[in-house]
């Protein structure tokens, strides 16, 4: 018996590393907002150090994921013989999100109560970025299944 495949199921495959590091952003960036509006609440300085590590590690992962973005881009472009509307759209969120995380980041290294409220404004933005940009990179990916 022959096993046979339809090719259609498998036009997309995300890179583990490149997912790990993608869905990563999202709970890092979450965590910035949390620990930007406990500082909010509570004006407890440690409450923005940790917005501060939070973000600097969603943004070694958000790099990594735009390095990835930028050779789907081009890797998907030949292999085609056209760009993707959805992978450029792909790459302009990870690349917007990276741009804002960076602006976050800055705001982040002012002083103690300075960064307020530009902090959380800029966090809700970032993390909706990053889920939009998760949720778009995942999209339309197969993994196997019945097609």
């Amino acid at each position: 018996m022959v096993a046979t495949y339809d090719d259609r199921a498998y036009l997309r495959v995300l890179h583990p590393l490149h997912a790990v590091l993608l869905a990563g952003t999202v709970p890092l960036f979450l965590g910035a907002l949390l620990a930007d509006l406990a500082y909010r609440s509570s004006h407890q300085i440690q409450w923005s150090n940790f917005a501060s590590w939070l973000i600097v590690g969603a943004m070694v992962l958000a790099a990594a994921v735009l390095v990835f973005a930028i050779v789907d881009l081009f890797h998907d472009g030949r292999r085609h013989g056209r760009r993707s509307g959805r992978g450029l759209l792909y790459f302009l969120l990870v690349l917007a999100t990276f741009a804002l995380g960076l602006i976050n980041a800055l705001v982040h290294g002012q002083d103690a109560w300075a960064i307020m409220p530009e902090a959380v404004w800029l966090s809700a933005v970032v993390l909706l970025l990053a889920c939009a940009a998760t949720w778009l990179g995942f999209a339309g990916y197969r993994t196997g299944g019945a097609p």
